[in-house]
């Protein structure tokens, strides 16, 4: 299947309207997704990032090169948030890391944390996943040890926004996240700066996402 069937299929299967995903992605209109998906316009390679982060797969998926919209992080394999009046109880579902070699966890040791409802914001609890601090290269903003509330978002708001990225497809890490519209690059930036910086480029792009932004830090003192 080409890249414009593939975008079409993916906006479908989630039942994206073509208007919500030029939202998304900054277009003015839905006539520009339109075109794309009519494969009357060609698309940038880090267009095919944005379009792969917008659609919750992977810019291999959309190429064709891998046939599974993998998604980290799915609700069925982990208990549902427990929700009452006041509070939403959480999973910590895994670890990410504030460094660079962490493999993404996806399991569930019984750790819970209770949210309130307040501080969702008016999304639903669906809307977030829990996940454990690893590391230093955050410090002092982020700690060993936080878990953190990640508002699933597959964009950061603005480059040098806070985001949780998985990269070379298996690794997590929680960083500042500096780009460039329109060009094939991005920063993984720590606030620790004994931490140097990651840049990456070229092909590394097909291989990482961006899975969330943090939207509450809990902290045991």
């Amino acid at each position: 299947m080409e890249l414009y069937k593939r975008i079409k299929a993916r906006r479908e299967e989630l039942g994206m309207s073509q208007e919500e995903l030029a939202t998304k992605l900054g277009y003015k209109s839905r006539s520009t997704i339109n075109k794309i998906e009519m494969g009357k316009n060609d698309i940038t390679q880090s267009k095919i990032i944005a379009f792969a982060n917008a659609l919750q797969t992977t810019p291999s998926y959309l190429m064709g090169l891998d046939e599974h919209e993998t998604e980290i992080y799915t609700d069925d394999k982990f208990p549902n948030p427990n929700i009452t009046e006041d509070y939403t109880t959480f999973p910590v579902i895994g670890d990410i890391a504030k460094g660079y070699n962490h493999i993404a966890i996806e399991s569930w040791d019984g750790d819970k944390v209770d949210i309130p409802n307040s501080y969702l914001k008016g999304h639903t609890p669906k809307d977030f996943f829990v996940l454990c601090i690893k590391g230093d290269s955050m410090y002092p903003q982020y700690q060993d040890g936080d878990k953190v509330l990640i508002l699933r978002q597959s964009t950061v708001n603005y480059s040098g926004d806070v985001g949780a990225v998985i990269y070379n497809d298996e690794i997590s890490t929680l960083k500042k996240i500096e780009f460039v519209e329109d060009e094939d690059w991005l920063r993984l930036v720590p606030v620790n700066p004994n931490v140097p910086p990651i840049l990456i480029a070229g092909e590394e792009l097909k291989h990482c996402r961006i899975i969330g932004v943090p939207k509450l830090l809990i902290r045991e003192m």
